[in-house]
C-alpha cells in the first residue's frame, strides 16, 4: 500500500498518514502491520506448486509465518480455491483472526498428488501503522466534495486500481481549474482506513457537502450508482440526473448498509451524503475477489465513460446555485436585452426561450438551478446557460444555500 501511494504522489501532491497499531477509532482498533516477502508450496521433488511471486493473491492476506512439512490432507486444511471457477485463484483476507493459508486454482489443487509438501510464508505481524493518503484541493468555500477509494486489495484491476487510477487524474484535472468547492482525494484501506479517517476529522466532517466512493470503474458493465443514506441528497440527484442523460441503462440502487467505505460514511452518527459510484456491481460479476480481475477485464473506454461522468457530476455540484431574480414582477422584456428570438419556428430558439422563462419564473431564493433544471425537465447545463445570460443582463443575482 505504501508502494502504491508513492506512485499515486509522483501524479498528485500526496499527504501521507500514518495511525499507530493499537490507536483506538471508535469501536474499532487499528491492528498490527502485517508484511509478506516470499512464501510458496513445494511438492516432493522441491518444486514450487504455489508461489507467492508468481501472484501475491496466493497467500491468504495476513497470514501468520509458518514454516512445515505436511501430508496432502493436512495442507487441504489451509487451501481456498473456486471450483465453479476452476481456473481462477481467489482473493482471500483473515480478518483480525490469526491463521495462515493458500490460495490457488482448482485446476492447480485437482492437480497435486498425495505426498509431503513443505510450506512457507515469510510474513511478519508486529506493531506497526495503518498507512493513507489524501489530497485536498482548495476552492472558494471550505465546503467539501469528498471523493474516496480503497487501496487494500491487490493484484485486481477492476477493484481497485480503476478507482486509484480514475480519482488521480480527476485530482490533477480539479487541481489545475478553479473551483467554488475544495475537494478531499482519500486513498485508504477498506472499512478500517475510513474508520480512521473519520475519527481523525470529526471535528469537520460538518464541511463535507457531498461525495462519491468509487470503485469498479473500469469494466463494461453498468454503470451503478448507490444512494446515499439520505437518498434525496444533492450528490445523488446530481448522479441521477446525469445517468438518466448519459446512460439511460444505468442501474440505481437504494442504500444499504453492506458494500464499500459509503456504510462507514452513511453510518447514522455521520450520515454524509455520499453514494457508490460502480461499473458493475460488487459481487455481482465472475471476476469480482480472484485472479480474473486482471488488466484484460478493463478498457479505456470504460475507464473513460466513468471518468466523464463523474467529472460532469463535480462541474454540476460546483456550479449549482441559487438565483434570485431583481425583477420579479411580471417578466422582464428579453427582447429589448437581445436574450429572445424575435424569429420563431426555430427548435433551439424555443428551448433557450424556455430555459429563461423558468428560470425567471422560479429565482426567487428557494430554487436552485438543478431545483429548476428539475422541474423544467430540462438539461442542467441549458438552465445554467440560461441563468447566466440573464446575470449578465443584471436581471438575477446568484446565492449560495
Amino acid at each position: 500500500m505504501r508502494q502504491t501511494l508513492a506512485r499515486l504522489a509522483q501524479e498528485i501532491p500526496l499527504e501521507i498518514h500514518e495511525v499507530p497499531s493499537g490507536t483506538k477509532v471508535f469501536d474499532w482498533t487499528i491492528p498490527l502491520e502485517w508484511n509478506v516477502r516470499d512464501a510458496y508450496i513445494k511438492n516432493g521433488r522441491g518444486e514450487r506448486v504455489v508461489d507467492f511471486n508468481a501472484s501475491s493473491l496466493h497467500v491468504l492476506n495476513y497470514s501468520t509465518p509458518v514454516r512445515q512439512t505436511m501430508s496432502l490432507a493436512e495442507l487441504k486444511e489451509h487451501l481456498f480455491t473456486l471450483p465453479d471457477q476452476p481456473d481462477a485463484i481467489p482473493y482471500r483476507t483473515s480478518y483480525y483472526e490469526e491463521r495462515w493459508g493458500f490460495c490457488l486454482t482448482h485446476d492447480t489443487l485437482e492437480e497435486l498428488h498425495d505426498g509431503t509438501y513443505e510450506v512457507y510464508i515469510d510474513s511478519e505481524l508486529k506493531p506497526g501503522s495503518l498507512t493513507y493518503g489524501e489530497y485536498l484541493c482548495p476552492g472558494e468555500s471550505e465546503e467539501e466534495i469528498l471523493l474516496s477509494a480503497h487501496i487494500c486489495h491487490p493484484s485486481l484491476a477492476n477493484d481497485n486500481c480503476s478507482g486509484l487510477a480514475l480519482l488521480t487524474h480527476l485530482a490533477r484535472a480539479v487541481g489545475a481549474r478553479e473551483n467554488h468547492f475544495s475537494y478531499r482525494f482519500l486513498f485508504a484501506p477498506g472499512t478500517i482506513g475510513s474508520i480512521a479517517w473519520l475519527a481523525a476529522n470529526e471535528e469537520r466532517l460538518s464541511r463535507i457537502k457531498g461525495g462519491l466512493v468509487v470503485s469498479c470503474v473500469g469494466d463494461g458493465g453498468g454503470p451503478t450508482y448507490k444512494e446515499s443514506r439520505q437518498g434525496n441528497a444533492e450528490i445523488d440527484r446530481v448522479m441521477k440526473t446525469i445517468l438518466r442523460e448519459r446512460s439511460p441503462s444505468a442501474t440505481v440502487l437504494e442504500f444499504s448498509p453492506y458494500g464499500y467505505d459509503e456504510r462507514q460514511f452513511c453510518s447514522p452518527g455521520f450520515n454524509l451524503p455520499i453514494g457508490l459510484f460502480q461499473r458493475s456491481q460488487f459481487g455481482q460479476f465472475p471476476e469480482y475477489h480472484n485472479s480474473r480481475d486482471n488488466l484484460s477485464f478493463i478498457a479505456p473506454e470504460h475507464l473513460e465513460e466513468s471518468y466523464r461522468l463523474i467529472s460532469e457530476t463535480l462541474q454540476i455540484l460546483d456550479g449549482n446555485y441559487t438565483p434570485i431574480s431583481t425583477n420579479p414582477k411580471c417578466e422582464p422584456q428579453f427582447g429589448r436585452r437581445n436574450l429572445y428570438s424575435t424569429i420563431g419556428g426555430a427548435k433551439e430558439s424555443a428551448a433557450r426561450n424556455m430555459a429563461l422563462f423558468w428560470v425567471m419564473n422560479l429565482a426567487d431564493g428557494r430554487h436552485s438551478l438543478l431545483d429548476i433544471a428539475e422541474r423544467a425537465k430540462m438539461s442542467f447545463w441549458e438552465i445554467a446557460q440560461a441563468a447566466e445570460r440573464l446575470h449578465q443582463q443584471g436581471l438575477i443575482v446568484t446565492s449560495r444555500q
